[in-house]
């Protein structure tokens, strides 16, 4: 469904991301990880055309998409979310999901604010997301793991095929991250696809069908979560050549703790 080739993303003389290649399939949770400074978010920023790549192809479903704008890369069925929460601080949750949707033409601007079609549409993503309470309280009044799930929902509105969702577990509480994994899995039963970067380790093992494992802007290894886990290469560039990965601790550790 994705293919990037040959991805690069220079910052002077600073090859962030460099050589850059892999797929995600359809009707997969495709993670990318590595260390810090691996160049996965200026990977991710590129496909979404956050940034302009410097080099290379991204491909969307056979339409080449790093030449787009970052609304065309949308109407084609791209969404994503960012490590820190953007949004309109002054709107309720209701209105800042309803500034995601799609405008069907122009006519629409001259129509109300908010179309009853965008209420219902986007009361169904709060219900499905259990924050429905939070529909009508203003952005600034939430928490941070609030703002992640309306963040979620507000990306949901443009009806995506693939969504690209930045770090959603960091600083977030267990039991609200368990919320979060149990959404996405839904999702992806329904047929949507998922990329994902993520540091949270015990999280990329449960959830992904593949994972993508960068190092020094270029991919390293990449195969089934069993497979990447005991990859010398994937063990190098995190640990140094340690036996096996760090994980976070699982959520029933978690709870015993």
């Amino acid at each position: 469904m994705l293919e990037v080739r040959g991805l690069c993303k220079y910052f002077g003389g600073i090859r962030a991301v460099d050589q850059c290649s892999f797929t995600v399939e359809r009707g997969s949770i495709t993670a990318l990880i590595g260390p810090n400074g691996a160049g996965k978010t200026t990977a991710f920023n590129c496909i979404s055309k956050t940034l302009r790549p410097s080099a290379g192809e991204i491909w969307l479903n056979g339409s080449r998409i790093d030449t787009l704008k970052p609304h065309q890369v949308t109407r084609l069925g791209l969404s994503r979310t960012f490590q820190i929460s953007r949004n309109l601080e002054d709107l309720t949750v209701l209105e800042n999901l309803v500034v995601q949707s799609r405008v069907p033409s122009w006519r629409a601007l001259f129509g109300p604010a908010v179309a009853e079609w965008e209420r219902e549409k986007a009361m169904e993503i709060l219900e499905f997301l259990g924050i429905t309470r939070l529909a009508h309280e203003e952005t600034r009044s939430l928490s941070y793991g609030q703002k992640k799930l309306m963040d979620f929902g507000a990306l949901l509105m443009s009806d995506p095929e693939i969504i690209l969702l930045d770090e959603p577990a960091g600083g977030v509480n267990p039991r609200l991250l368990e919320e979060i994994v149990a959404r996405i899995r839904e999702l992806n039963a329904r047929g949507l696809t998922v990329l994902i970067v993520e540091h949270n380790m015990d999280l990329v093992m449960r959830l992904s069908h593949k994972v993508v494992v960068m190092a020094h802007g270029q991919v390293i290894a990449e195969g089934a979560p069993s497979e990447v886990q005991s990859d010398p290469l994937v063990l190098e560039a995190y640990l140094g050549g340690a036996q096996t990965l760090p994980v976070a601790p699982t959520m029933e550790a978690v709870g015993h703790a």
